[in-house]
C-alpha cells in the first residue's frame, strides 16, 4: 500500500530525524538496559520500579500524558496522547522487566553493563534486555520521538502500555486489564516482542498457538511390587501408561483424541502463498538438531505443523526406579506430562475433558487415573481483513530489502489473546529481533540494524496507519 504525497511528505523528514539521532537513541536504550529489572527476583523489586519510572520520565519527554499505576505486583506504566477523536488510536504494548541472568559466569561482559560491541553482520547491542524486549520496547518510543520532534505532534493518538511482569508469568495482567478495560481500548494493539523471519524478512504474526497442559498418573497396586513375585500376574502401571501414550497418534500423524480436529479451518490460500514464498529450509531447520525427516501429520509441511497445525507431545515420564544400576520393581504409580498446542477453532475446556475421558476408556481392571491440570488458553488469530494489517504489511516492506509477509508462531503470547479475550481487539505482532539474539540466554544482543531500521519500520506503520 502506497501512502499518499502528504503522509509521504510527513513521514520523509521523520525518517530523517530517526538517522540523524540513531547515537542519542542508542544511548537512552543503554541507560534504561543499565537498570537490572529482573521481575521473577524480589530482590529487585525497586529497580523494576526504578524502570517504570524511567519509562514514564522519558514518555512525558515527548508529551505523553504518562504515569504509574501500581499492582499487587510490579507497576504498569500507561500513558495517552492526543485526543483528536477522528483519528486512528493505536495502543503499543511492551514489557520492561528482563530475564534473570544466570549463569553469570557464561557472559563475556556484566550483564546489566551494556555495550556497542562488533557483530558477525555489523554492530550489535549486547547486554540482558536488549532483544528481550527492551530494545523492541524502544524501537517505538523512538520513533514517536521523531515524529514529535519534526511535527510537533504524533501522527494518531496512541496509548503505551507496559507491564514489568512479562517474564514471571504476569500475574497482575489479567487483572489490570479488566480493571480498565475501557481506557485500555484502542482500534488495534501493537506489540513489538517478536522477529523477523530468519533473521532477515519483516513479518506480522497473526497466528498463535494455545496450549492445553495434563499431568496424567495411572496407579495399580496398593505398592511396589517385587517383579519377580508378581511379575506376569499384576498390572504395571508403566505399561498401562505407555499403551495410553502409544495411542494417542495414529500411523499419519494425526492426534487420536475425540473431536480433537473439530472447528479447525484450513490455512486460507493466500497466507499459504506467503508461506510458500518465504522459501523456508525445512532440512536445514531439522538438520541444525540433529534430524532429518519431519515426524507429523503425513502430507503437511513442517512450517504448517509449527504454525498452523495442533499438536500433541509427551514432555515428561516418570514411574519405577530411574537411579544408577537396576532395580526389579512394579511400580505402584507411572507418570506422564502430556502438552497439547492449538490452533484456530479449538476450545482447550472441551478438549481437556474429552482427553480425560479418552484415557479412562483405555484403562484396565485394577487401574486408576488422577489428572492434574497445567493451564488451558485457548489459539490465537488475527483478522487480516482489518485494513491496518496490510497498510502495516506495506510499511515494513518498504523499510526492509524483502517483502514482509503474514507469519504463525508455534509458540503461545498470551498477551495477544487477552487483547482479544478482554479489549475485543487484534494485535499485531512486529519485532525485529533475530533468531541467534540469544533471549533469555548469556550474551544477549540487538543488532544495531535491528534497533535502527526498527524505529524508521515503526514510523512507518504509525504513517501508514494515520494515513
Amino acid at each position: 500500500m502506497s501512502l499518499n504525497a502528504d503522509a509521504a511528505a510527513a513521514l520523509a523528514p521523520v525518517l530523517e530525524r530517526i538517522d540523524a539521532d540513531l547515537d542519542a537513541a542508542t544511548a537512552r536504550l543503554l541507560t534504561l538496559m543499565r537498570i537490572p529489572s529482573i521481575s521473577t527476583d524480589p530482590a529487585y523489586k525497586s529497580d523494576c520500579l526504578s524502570a517504570a519510572q524511567w519509562l514514564v520520565r522519558d514518555l512525558q519527554s515527548i508529551g505523553v500524558d504518562a504515569e504509574i499505576r501500581t499492582t499487587p505486583g510490579h507497576p504498569m506504566v500507561v500513558g495517552h496522547v492526543g485526543d483528536d477523536t477522528a483519528a486512528p488510536h493505536v495502543l503499543f504494548y511492551g514489557h520492561y522487566d528482563v530475564q534473570p541472568v544466570d549463569p553469570l559466569d557464561l557472559w563475556d561482559n556484566p550483564p546489566f553493563e551494556p555495550a556497542i560491541e562488533d557483530g558477525p553482520d555489523g554492530p550489535v547491542i549486547r547486554g540482558r534486555g536488549s532483544s528481550d524486549d527492551k530494545g523492541q520496547l524502544m524501537t517505538f518510543i523512538e520513533a514517536c520521538r521523531a515524529w514529535k520532534s519534526v511535527h510537533g505532534t504524533l501522527p494518531c493518538r496512541i496509548t503505551f502500555f507496559f507491564e514489568g511482569e512479562e517474564e514471571s508469568g504476569s500475574p497482575s495482567l489479567v487483572p489490570f486489564m479488566t480493571d480498565n478495560a475501557e481506557e485500555l481500548k484502542s482500534d488495534i494493539a501493537l506489540i513489538c516482542d517478536t522477529a523477523l523471519f530468519q533473521s532477515k524478512t519483516p513479518a506480522i504474526t497473526t497466528m498463535l498457538r494455545g496450549l492445553l497442559g495434563e499431568e496424567i498418573t495411572i496407579s495399580g497396586p496398593t505398592k511396589d511390587l517385587h517383579s519377580g513375585f508378581f511379575g506376569g500376574a499384576a498390572i504395571n502401571p508403566i505399561r498401562v501408561l505407555a499403551k495410553v501414550i502409544a495411542a494417542l497418534h495414529d500411523d499419519q500423524g494425526r492426534i487420536t483424541v475425540p473431536g480433537f480436529y473439530d472447528g479447525i479451518q484450513e490455512l486460507p490460500d493466500d497466507i499459504a502463498a506467503q508461506w510458500q514464498a518465504l522459501s523456508f529450509d525445512e532440512k536445514a531447520f531439522l538438520g541444525d538438531v540433529g534430524l532429518s525427516t519431519p515426524a507429523g501429520e503425513v502430507g503437511r509441511t513442517a512450517l504448517e505443523m509449527v504454525w498452523s497445525r495442533p499438536t500433541c507431545e509427551v514432555n515428561g515420564i516418570t514411574g519405577g526406579y530411574t537411579g544408577d544400576g537396576f532395580k526389579t520393581v512394579l511400580p505402584a504409580r507411572a507418570s506422564a506430562k502430556i502438552s497439547f498446542r492449538l490452533v484456530g477453532g479449538q476450545d482447550p475446556h472441551k478438549l481437556r475433558e474429552s482427553f480425560r475421558t479418552y484415557v479412562k476408556s483405555m484403562l484396565p481392571p485394577d487401574c486408576d487415573v488422577e489428572f492434574r491440570g497445567h493451564g488451558a488458553s485457548p489459539a490465537s488469530v488475527m483478522s487480516t481483513q482489518n485494513p491496518a494489517f496490510e497498510a502495516a504489511r506495506g510499511a515494513l516492506s518498504d523499510e526492509w530489502p524483502d517483502t514482509a509477509a503474514y507469519i504463525g508462531c508455534g509458540g503461545s503470547i498470551p498477551i495477544a489473546g487477552y487483547f482479544k479475550q478482554i479489549l475485543d481487539m487484534d494485535a499485531m505482532l512486529i519485532g525485529f529481533g533475530k533468531d541467534d539474539d540469544q533471549i533469555h540466554s548469556p550474551n544477549e544482543k540487538y543488532d544495531m540494524e535491528s534497533f535502527h531500521k526498527g524505529t524508521r519500520s515503526w514510523a512507518r506503520v504509525l504513517a501508514a496507519l494515520s494515513a
